[in-house]
């Protein structure tokens, strides 16, 4: 009898969201499993970190002397590395953290910063090890990770949607916040997967995705300028949840040093 592929889950720096997109498919991951052999996935109770796998999917980013050794034993182990989520793609909120003294940090938040261990920096998977496939969102949805085991089952590598926030906003026939409110809504160089959510009721996109294919981020930023933001506040747009998506920090860098 032939065996199915083997799955692992495994968390890093995060906050779960990205695992819940499993956890929340429902009949969707009833399905799922009998596709595939899920043999680690700790929120779900299956407990194996260390069984080689065909495909591990990584939530989070790597901040900690720990988490670096685990990434490493993770690749070894695994045939295919898929990270999912704006941690373990561009850093995530966390990261935020790298533009700011790490030692001022901790000592700002923990009674006892003797005990914290972490790494200088909070940075995406790709910075350690060969990742193979990306799925970028704050948090991705089921659709994605539905979508993207079912593709790799029949051997082709899933599409990657780089399409436009602000094309998804048509599709659906929302009213552009940014042109009827002045919102200064990163849509127009954001790639969609949401489905629009925040336009859809009105507020502007904060960039949960990362970049889109060829995103013009310098017009981008003047628009966001014309809108009164200030240089720091720009900086800060793209800088929020996918700081480590390149075409977005050095857009951000660029800003940073025009406002000193």
């Amino acid at each position: 009898m032939k065996m199915k592929p083997t799955v692992a889950v495994h968390k890093f720096s995060s906050c779960d969201g990205c695992q819940l997109a499993f956890l929340n498919a429902g009949e969707a991951l009833v399905t799922l499993a009998g596709l595939v052999d899920i043999v680690h996935f700790a929120e779900a109770g299956y407990l194996d970190e260390e069984a080689k796998v065909d495909i591990a999917f990584i939530e989070g980013s790597v901040s900690t002397p720990h988490e670096l050794e685990r990434i490493k034993t993770i690749r070894e182990n695994s045939a295919m590395v898929i990270t999912i989520g704006a941690c373990a793609t561009s850093g995530g909120l966390q990261a935020l953290r790298n533009m700011h003294d790490k030692d001022q940090w901790v000592e700002g938040v923990y009674a006892l910063p003797e005990y914290i261990e972490l790494l200088e920096d909070s940075r995406p998977i790709s910075e350690f090890v060969k990742v193979d496939l990306e799925l970028w969102g704050c948090p991705i949805n089921t659709r994605q990770v539905v979508a993207a085991v079912r593709a790799l089952l029949f051997g082709v590598l899933p599409v990657d949607e780089h399409d436009k926030v602000c094309q998804e906003c048509k599709r659906q026939q929302h009213v552009c916040v940014m042109v009827a409110k002045d919102e200064p809504c990163m849509g127009p160089v954001t790639r969609t997967g949401c489905g629009a959510i925040c336009p859809s009721v009105g507020r502007d996109c904060y960039a949960c995705y990362g970049p889109a294919e060829l995103p013009n981020t310098g017009a981008m930023a003047r628009r966001l300028e014309g809108l009164g933001l200030t240089s720091e506040a720009i900086a800060q747009r793209f800088l929020f949840i996918n700081n480590h998506a390149e075409a977005f920090r050095e857009e951000a860098i660029k800003w940073q040093e025009q406002g000193q």
